[in-house]
């Protein structure tokens, strides 16, 4: 009988069901004795496992001197669950058994890694756990010999291992109270954190087809989008960072020449997902402030580990906008038309995270007793799963803890998996009369 229940699930459904199920499961495993050196409230504890789950970073208890080292595990544990996918473990344990992988998996599995093909994702899971553990293992290695003989081979070596699986699945915890900011002119772990957070959050797709084709020519149009976007925004996001907070004496202001230029372009990489910090983000300037904003809502890319709207779909609704300012009627980039169903996915998906946003800022703004601004930029770096705050996360009320471990769910999910969980999508098979409508 249950087993008929769930056959009759949705994959939006049986994902949204898999993930609070994991959620829960961490939640109970951090609030036993062994996971804390000091007693932890419920709330606290599904916090944190929500947040490591949906590779996020905002933390209501401080990592390092709350949690004993099996803590931190669990943490790490579910870092990558989050961050790979559940599903794609589950894969991978249907693999080595040897038992095959039904169509009503391979759907779920499509949802989960937001592929537009159900074809192709057991290939994909494959590569997937190929190139993730063998990325996480060179970068803990490298890191390793950063931190072993500033901390000794037990703690060095666990630190290398817990911000290696952190970085690449672009969750922002870090295993010190003041996050990576003693690192903030340190070359090694600017050049692997953020070449990490970068990989990561080009997305698996993007990965495997440059593995497998190589060649600029034989990359798909998605590819070509993520790689040439990428780029661009981390240099303008660096720069702008740059000159807005130069003159800032609590943030780049003291720094030398050279630590403002290795702290700018880290904050440019990991706001847009990460959420690792080396300044502190409070005492930066308005106008950062509100770039942040647009780089967390932004986020990553599709099928990958980071959150936000995604940054190819933020491409194709400004290429709509420009296509309609000049009289177009098809988008198009790189000599390809966008398909219109791509663009109208990308306008659902972008309205629908503004109202979950908008939601979350209006019912913080009635349960907290904070300024507007920072109420804003939680709310969007818990949807984002960025992770960085202006430290509002540890003075949240029990009801904006709730609320926020709802946008980050909601974050982690996307908007539209959430939005099938209501309505499922069904396309009709008659049309109306079309007539037209003044707008504008």
């Amino acid at each position: 009988m249950l087993k008929q229940k769930v056959l009759k699930l949705s994959p939006s459904q049986l994902l949204f069901l898999i993930f609070g199920f994991f959620i829960l499961a961490g939640a109970v495993l951090l609030k036993l004795p062994f996971s804390t050196k000091q007693s932890i409230t419920w709330i606290d504890a599904i916090f944190t496992s929500t947040s490591a789950m949906t590779v996020t970073g905002l933390g209501t208890v401080d990592t390092p001197e709350t949690f004993t080292r099996i803590g931190e595990i669990i943490i790490a544990v579910l870092i990558q669950l989050g961050g790979l996918g559940i599903m794609s473990f589950a894969v991978l344990i249907y693999i080595m058994l040897g038992k095959k992988i039904g169509i009503k998996q391979r759907m779920v599995i499509q949802q989960a890694l937001n592929q537009i093909n159900i074809g192709g994702v057991i290939k994909l899971v494959k590569y997937l756990f190929l190139f993730s553990l063998s990325i996480e293992l060179i970068a803990m290695v490298v890191l390793a010999f950063r931190w072993v003989p500033l901390f000794g081979w037990k703690e060095g070596l666990f630190d290398s291992f817990f911000h290696a699986i952190s970085a690449f699945n672009n969750a922002g915890f870090a295993l010190w109270s003041d996050n990576l900011t003693q690192f903030a002119g340190d070359p090694t772990v600017n050049i692997v954190i953020t070449t990490l957070i970068i990989i990561g959050g080009l997305g698996f797709t993007v990965l495997v087809d440059m593995f497998i084709k190589r060649r600029w020519s034989k990359l798909s149009l998605h590819s070509k989008m993520m790689i040439v976007s990428t780029i661009v925004i981390n240099i303008v996001s660096m720069a702008f960072i740059f000159l807005f907070e130069y003159g800032n004496s609590k943030t780049l202001g003291p720094l030398p020449l050279g630590e403002k230029l290795w702290t700018s372009y880290f904050q440019a990489i990991t706001t847009r997902t990460a959420g690792f910090n080396t300044i502190d983000i409070g005492s930066m300037d308005e106008s950062t402030i509100f770039l942040f904003l647009i780089l967390m809502f932004i986020g990553a890319g599709s099928a990958s580990t980071g959150g936000g709207i995604k940054l190819t779909t933020f491409l194709v609704i400004g290429l709509a906008v420009i296509s309609f300012i000049r009289g177009k009627d098809d988008v198009f980039i790189f000599k390809r038309t966008i398909k219109p169903n791509i663009v109208m996915k990308s306008l659902a998906i972008t309205i629908t995270s503004i109202s979950i946003v908008v939601l979350a800022v209006f019912l913080l703004n009635i349960t907290e007793k904070a300024s507007f601004v920072k109420v804003l930029f939680e709310v969007v770096s818990a949807f984002g799963t960025v992770g960085v705050t202006m430290g509002l996360t540890g003075s949240l009320s029990f009801l904006g803890k709730i609320i926020i471990i709802l946008v980050m769910f909601a974050g982690k999910l996307g908007p539209l998996t959430l939005a099938f969980l209501i309505a499922k999508p069904n396309k009709a098979n008659f049309k109306y009369p079309s007539e037209e409508v003044m707008t504008g």
